[in-house]
């Protein structure tokens, strides 16, 4: 047995633990079983996919002959390691999250029942990038499929979450059936293992090439969030249970990504622009619509379910422009396209997974996730708040934090259109990239009145008034995923050369690194590698600067272009974040030193404009600071009016004015209103038929009848 054989034999066994131990002890001590397991088994996947993503080692065992169908095969490579390494950085904290806040539900609902699907579920996380046939795949995904939705629907005495389980497993089905077609087309030539459907790739025409990559695309968008068949995402999210909704998002939405990637990018990789411009204008329209979505939302956790929509649309909308400049012979570019992806997946799951974590520490503290009845948080809950702001300004792409470098490298990736042929192809890439730019600034103003209408300014209730503190089972777990925001902000260019590995399938080449991470820490500059007039000039800006206490090949992300323009973009994160530090330490020296040397400081009460007491009713919530983006977007928006009441005295004097409206979503107005329209149009159609009287059902059969032989004549 190897090392790789004995790690995955660790993690399934510690599932297996997972799912027996709490059969077996009392309920009561779960919540800690589920963390020390959850933490081992998430070290242990660590190693497992980083010895893969880091050392460049594979891994392949064969399990067991189907006859006649396929041989069940597990394998590893880079691609998989590196969503396995993601999942193991949000399995690690979430579990310890879990564990914590598992507690609460002691005697309202099964502990057992949790722990159980919440191992089942970590196996499946583990087994399905390893899967190396269809049919383990397939069972896998059916399996995970119900998995979640038995977690998401742990709270089932509540109807609305018995409900958003429902629409999340019915959904989950239909993008199973068109998964499922997809690979029965790859199986054209008699086997269902994915190293033989890879093998006869070249055997397609562009008929089946498209077929596969629409049933792929939208099967698996499915579980990415992808519009139009998201509309189960945000109820989902809200519906599911605090111990669980923070691997539910940082985990198992890459599964779909990944879904797509290894069909349409390994299996059988897209060979024309047409399907890179699917992905890259649906994932930008889903980017938009999310963020639309989520800026409006008033409940914490339903605007992160709608920001997870935006950031899938972002990372698609990346695999598209990838896509398509390996279609058109730029395998460089597409290199920077694809790293941008993945970086933005792994950005993504980590501050997500922050992000959530800290909401739900304020819901458990607080009683409440509505920001219109938060506010001051930041008295009671510093440690919260400092934590949240950081997953914040990541989300937000604010450097030097993670978010920012993914962000930017897809929009760079977006210029880089300029190298392709097609004008039309160019004028969809100016469209997409405006799109996802107004997709960035609409982030920041979401997560700004996040964070300000939650933490700052007045208590809005009683119990945001005397929130405690969070709990070291809390506290410890964003701590973590904090210090990997920054981490993933001031370290890209040690990141983008990992990612390399993954990327090389799906670009054929693996030349991220070299595009992206020019070689500045070369002791000499007369080097190959680079022109030593190119290095010698970026040395004087200070390119150089680190390469004495610091490995690697630098801290400049700079992609070159020709003599005449030598450098296309460059940033540097690692020396922005310095930067910014000695930014604030100068100002705060210059404050102290000079501008408060040799005053004092007096509290008094604040003026209020004659007002004796601000009362938080009359503060600003987040509802108005979000009213001029619904004001803007109403054509995308279109709210109903639910309520709309006056009261009157004397029938001249109005007292008051009620008016409460309806979110009426976009895809149910455009998408799912006309299916049912038209499923309810035939329905009732049918239903005139059934009148009663007997020669008119004769006549149906008759006329069926003729039909039949009709056609049988016709064949």
């Amino acid at each position: 047995m190897t090392n790789m054989d004995l790690l995955l034999v660790v993690i399934l066994g510690l599932c297996g633990a997972g799912i027996v131990l709490p059969l077996a002890v009392e309920e009561r001590r779960i919540p800690m079983a589920l963390g020390s397991l959850g933490v081992l088994a998430s070290i242990a996947l660590l190693c497992l996919s980083g010895v893969s993503l880091f050392g460049d080692v594979s891994f392949h065992a064969s399990l067991w002959t189907i006859p006649s169908l396929a041989t069940l095969t597990l394998s590893l490579d880079r691609l998989s390691a590196l969503f396995l390494f993601v999942a193991g950085l949000v399995l690690l904290p979430g579990s310890i999250f879990a564990s914590g806040n598992l507690s609460a539900y002691l005697g309202k609902y099964s502990l057992r029942t949790f722990c159980v699907a919440y191992f089942a579920l970590f196996a499946t996380l583990v087994l399905i990038p390893l899967s190396a046939d269809a049919l383990s795949f397939l069972m896998l995904w059916e399996l995970m499929s119900i998995l979640i939705y038995l977690l998401v629907n742990f709270e089932h005495e509540l109807p609305e979450h018995t409900r958003a389980g429902y629409l999340m497993l019915a959904i989950g089905e239909a993008g199973t059936i068109l998964i499922a077609l997809a690979f029965i087309i790859l199986a054209r030539g008699g086997s269902l293992e994915f190293a033989s459907m890879k093998a006869i790739g070249n055997a397609f025409g562009e008929q089946a090439r498209w077929a596969v990559f629409l049933l792929a695309f939208f099967g698996f968008g499915v579980k990415a969030g992808l519009i139009p068949v998201n509309f189960w995402l945000p109820q989902a999210y809200t519906s599911a249970p605090r111990p669980f909704v923070p691997v539910l998002a940082g985990a198992t939405l890459n599964l779909g990504l990944y879904g797509i990637v290894r069909v349409n990018g390994d299996l059988l990789p897209v060979a024309t622009v047409g399907p890179g411009l699917v992905a890259l204008i649906i994932g930008s329209v889903t980017a938009l619509l999310g963020i639309l979505y989520a800026t409006t939302q008033s409940d914490l956790k339903t605007l992160l379910a709608h920001s997870s929509i935006e950031n899938a649309g972002i990372i698609t909308a990346a695999f598209g422009a990838g896509f398509i400049f390996v279609a058109s012979n730029h395998p460089a570019i597409a290199a920077i396209a694809f790293a941008a992806a993945f970086y933005h997946m792994a950005n993504h799951s980590i501050y997500k997974t922050l992000l959530f974590c800290a909401t739900g520490t304020v819901d458990s503290s607080v009683g409440t996730r509505s920001i219109d009845r938060l506010g001051g948080l930041i008295k009671t809950m510093p440690l919260t708040a400092g934590f949240f702001l950081v997953g914040a300004l990541s989300i937000a792409a604010l450097p030097p934090f993670n978010g920012f470098v993914s962000e930017w490298l897809t929009l760079q990736a977006m210029l880089q259109s300029a190298e392709l042929a097609s004008t039309g192809v160019k004028i969809v890439f100016a469209i997409c990239g405006a799109i996802l730019a107004l997709t960035a600034g609409l982030a920041v103003t979401c997560f700004v009145k996040a964070f300000a209408m939650a933490f700052l300014g007045m208590s809005r209730s009683e119990s945001a008034a005397q929130a405690p503190r969070a709990r070291v089972s809390a506290a410890v777990p964003m701590a973590f995923l904090a210090v990997l925001c920054f981490l993933l902000g001031v370290a890209p260019t040690y990141v983008i050369p990992v990612l390399d590995g993954a990327i090389a399938p799906i670009a054929h080449q693996a030349l991220a690194a070299d595009a992206l991470v020019p070689p500045f820490f070369s002791r000499n500059i007369h080097h190959g590698e680079l022109p030593a007039g190119f290095v010698a000039d970026f040395h004087k800006l200070g390119a150089q600067i680190g390469q004495s206490v610091m490995p690697g090949r630098g801290l400049v992300v700079l992609h070159r272009g020709t003599a005449a323009n030598p450098v296309v973009f460059a940033m540097s994160t690692s020396y922005m974040a310095v930067v910014l530090l000695l930014m604030l330490l100068g100002a705060y020296v210059v404050f102290r030193l000079i501008v408060a040397r040799d005053r004092s400081v007096e509290r008094r009460t604040v003026w209020d404009g004659g007002i004796r007491r601000l009362l938080p009713e009359m503060t600003y919530t987040g509802t108005g600071f979000s009213n001029p983006v619904r004001v803007i977007f109403e054509a995308v928006f279109r709210p109903t009016t639910v309520e709309d009441t006056r009261e009157t005295v004397g029938k001249h004097f109005r007292a008051a004015i009620r008016r409460t409206r309806g979110e009426n979503h976009v895809l149910d107005r455009l998408v799912l209103d006309p299916i049912s329209d038209a499923a309810l149009w035939v329905a009732n159609g049918f239903a005139r038929m059934h009148h009663g009287f007997l020669n008119a059902y004769v006549f149906y059969g008759l006329g069926a009848l003729l039909a039949a032989l009709l056609v049988a004549r016709l064949a």
